[in-house]
């Protein structure tokens, strides 16, 4: 049984009027609905209308060069609609004629993991409770304490991220960003263990596996592009390091101007 392929302005958007305290969302949303961008939806009734099929099919086959975000039906979380808009962005920004480079690939995805935690830091400043937020906060916690951060140390630097969530979104966008490329480059498991310590004393490496990592690096395996000489993702990560706010600077060359 095909999927329909539905547009964003006949889906029903779940948590938006708490998520419009997230910046950026409405020039994400206004991209995707400018842009004709659909999702996939069975029908209802359909096998594939249940969350862990939709959850298989969308780890399975997540491809960063080509929109396959599946649904279970007609609705959509908010937070969905602006990590799609962020891949979408970067399938426009880092364009080439072939398969996306394993640079833009990962680029594209770590910018669009760092924007969840920059969104739940804004909830968390807005002392906006949500469904999103909850799910979050609930997620990231196990991921640190698991790696064996405290809960004291967890309510510190989850303080943090609600303070500065811009500076959250940069730092995580460049963790993650440098994580996946190591790993990318690992020939076996000894090589992988070495570049993962590496990263023990960044701040935001007890959130490394909340992360969909394996997925991320096996897609960039099995279906990169060849490397290119001179690869903008990699400008465009120097930048979002450098500029003092590296977020607003993404947002005004692949959003276009904010909404007044």
């Amino acid at each position: 049984m095909s999927l329909r392929h539905v547009p964003l302005s006949a889906l029903t958007i779940r948590g938006e009027r708490s998520y419009r305290a997230v910046g950026h969302y409405p020039a994400l949303k206004r991209m995707l609905l400018a842009d004709g961008f659909r999702f996939r939806v069975p029908d209802a009734g359909s096998a594939h209308a249940h969350h862990d099929r939709v959850l298989f099919l969308n780890l399975t086959w997540w491809n960063a060069g080509d929109p396959s975000d599946v649904l279970v039906d007609d609705t959509i979380d908010a937070d969905v609609v602006a990590h799609a808009a962020w891949h979408h962005a970067a399938r426009k920004a880092l364009a080439t004629a072939g398969a996306p480079t394993a640079i833009a690939l990962l680029l594209g995805e770590s910018i669009a993991s760092a924007f969840d935690l920059y969104a739940a830091g804004r909830l968390l400043r807005a002392a906006k409770r949500t469904d999103y937020l909850d799910a979050q906060v609930t997620a990231l916690s196990a991921a640190a304490l698991d790696a064996g951060l405290d809960a004291d140390a967890l309510g510190t630097l989850l303080a943090d991220v609600a303070s500065d969530p811009e500076r959250a979104f940069v730092d995580l966008q460049g963790l993650l960003f440098d994580v996946s490329l190591a790993l990318y480059a690992c020939p076996n498991v000894d090589a992988a263990t070495t570049a993962l310590d590496a990263f023990a004393g960044h701040r935001f490496a007890c959130f490394l596996h909340h992360f969909e990592l394996a997925t991320w690096v096996l897609f960039a395996r099995a279906y990169a592009g060849p490397a290119v000489a001179e690869d903008p993702a990699l400008a465009v990560d120097r930048a979002l390091r450098t500029e003092p706010d590296g977020l607003e600077w993404l947002a005004a060359r692949w959003l276009g101007p904010a909404e007044a």
